[in-house]
């Protein structure tokens, strides 16, 4: 419809495809703002090739989109590297320097060693349940998405998140984490 001059058919578009080229950018880059960023840049990209003509109509819309996806996020992260440094290693945020409360050096210390602990359990979640988990959790999708997403029922969703709690409810007893969270 976009291609034949319907204006709408981008909106069409964008509603169709944006949660499953979202989330697969999300997946690689594992940054919701770098996400957000490199998702504008495809469907800015995704355009032009529409506009131009250049697109090529194999009713393979979908891996197309994602594929273009993936080169903007291969780009970005070749620009970055030879970009100089201005971020640290520990990927230094200027938040981290800003004092919006008056907690002790020891809490900040201790809740980021609980993020990364907690970092670490996830990436030994199998990858079904760290999939949803991510999804649900860091991007905020509801599990019809992430049922249409995953191309599983909503009950298997709901399983396999589940199944993700429960194991890392299990490797937390296993150590000395313990977490403020309440759906753990």
């Amino acid at each position: 419809m976009y291609v034949g001059g319907q204006e709408s058919g981008l909106e069409t578009l964008l509603n169709r495809y944006k949660s499953k080229i979202y989330t697969s950018i999300y997946m690689k880059v594992k940054d919701e703002y770098l996400a957000e960023d490199i998702f504008q840049e495809t469907f800015i990209k995704i355009i032009n090739t529409l506009k131009s003509g250049k697109y090529n109509e194999e009713g393979k819309f979908l891996p197309w989109a994602i594929r273009i996806a993936h080169n903007m996020i291969v780009d970005f992260f070749r620009k970055a590297k030879r970009a100089p440094n201005i971020v640290n290693a520990d990927g230094f945020d200027i938040f981290e320097v800003l004092e919006f409360s008056e907690e002790s050096a020891e809490s900040k210390m201790l809740k980021k060693q609980v993020d990364v602990d907690l970092k670490k359990m996830i990436q030994k979640l199998p990858d079904d349940q760290k999939e949803v988990l991510i999804m649900r959790h860091f991007c905020d999708m509801s599990f019809k998405d992430i049922a249409e997403i995953t191309e599983v029922s909503i009950n298997t969703a709901l399983g396999r998140m589940r199944y993700a709690l429960s194991n890392l409810r299990k490797m937390i007893e296993g150590t000395d984490l313990t977490l403020q969270m309440g759906y753990l």
